[in-house]
């Protein structure tokens, strides 16, 4: 069985964020525990497992995403990731559709040019009082938090670009905040600096997961393009996630859905013994 490493929401190797990619023989899925073995093998933040449906299916693959620690609801680049494997490896052009268990059929569009535009579900956030200890857990004061429903993440906003890029958490306080809250993780988000080629910046932390930062969170973008396109007034902007690696995802807003674009590059190629 062949399994690759993709750095997804970049055009370089070695940025964006990476996942794991295992297009899986017809049939049924593995046993659970041998594909959290599998993410826990690799440690990428995601790894992404795809099982091919008949022709009569509403979908054209099912799939589902590993943590290193547990399964995951939504995941944005290990899909952008898995449709580039499809399009290299199996010479996939046009639109793919991907049955999930939580999030129905998720589109990804492929073009010409290489880039990729996922179609996910938006997710608007409800605004919240600031939860307990969140601030001591950044080290900084939030200007505003919003729960992001069946998400799970906690949008947190900052006051401004260097505020994102200065957050050293305690991952220890983050990860019982979000156990104690229900989250799958948060994020921190806030304005680009002026005359940047980008308009809002965030990062995000997952580390009751086992995603200590991620690098480019693709699923986030559904909670962070609604906010800035409804604060910005515009519905096509470009987020910088300003991780380490780094990486841009180009969003527009249609509607209840959120396209989300980027491209990819594998990195690893390889065969899966176990």
């Amino acid at each position: 069985m062949r399994i690759y490493v993709v750095d997804a929401f970049t055009d370089r190797p070695f940025a964006g964020n990476p996942a794991g990619v295992c297009l899986l023989p017809a049939g049924e899925w593995p046993d659970d525990g041998w594909m959290q073995k599998v993410a826990a093998e690799l440690n990428h933040s995601e790894t992404a497992f795809a099982l091919p449906l008949s022709d009569t299916a509403e979908a054209d693959w099912a799939i589902r995403w590993f943590a290193p620690l547990v399964e995951t609801n939504l995941c944005g680049h290990a899909t952008l990731a898995t449709t580039h494997v499809l399009r290299a490896e199996r010479g996939l052009v046009g639109t793919v559709r991907f049955s999930s268990r939580e999030s129905g059929v998720l589109l990804a569009h492929t073009d010409e040019e290489g880039s990729i535009t996922l179609d996910f579900p938006a997710a608007p956030g409800s605004e919240v009082p600031v939860p307990d200890g969140l601030a001591d857990a950044l080290g900084t004061e939030p200007e505003a938090t919003f729960r992001t429903g069946a998400l799970g993440d906690l949008l947190t906003v900052l006051p401004d670009e260097d505020a994102v890029r200065a957050v050293t958490p305690d991952l220890d306080a983050v990860a019982a905040l979000t156990r104690r809250e229900g989250l799958r993780g948060v994020v921190i988000t806030a304005p680009a600096e002026a005359g940047r080629a980008y308009d809002f910046v965030s990062r995000f932390f997952s580390p009751a997961e086992g995603i200590l930062e991620d690098p480019v969170t693709g699923s986030a973008h559904t909670a962070l393009a609604p906010y800035w396109s409804g604060r910005l007034g515009r519905d096509g902007l470009t987020g910088l996630q300003a991780s380490v690696r780094g990486g841009l995802v180009r969003t527009a807003v249609r509607g209840n859905r959120v396209h989300l674009t980027g491209n990819a590059v594998t990195v690893l190629d390889a065969t899966l013994h176990a």
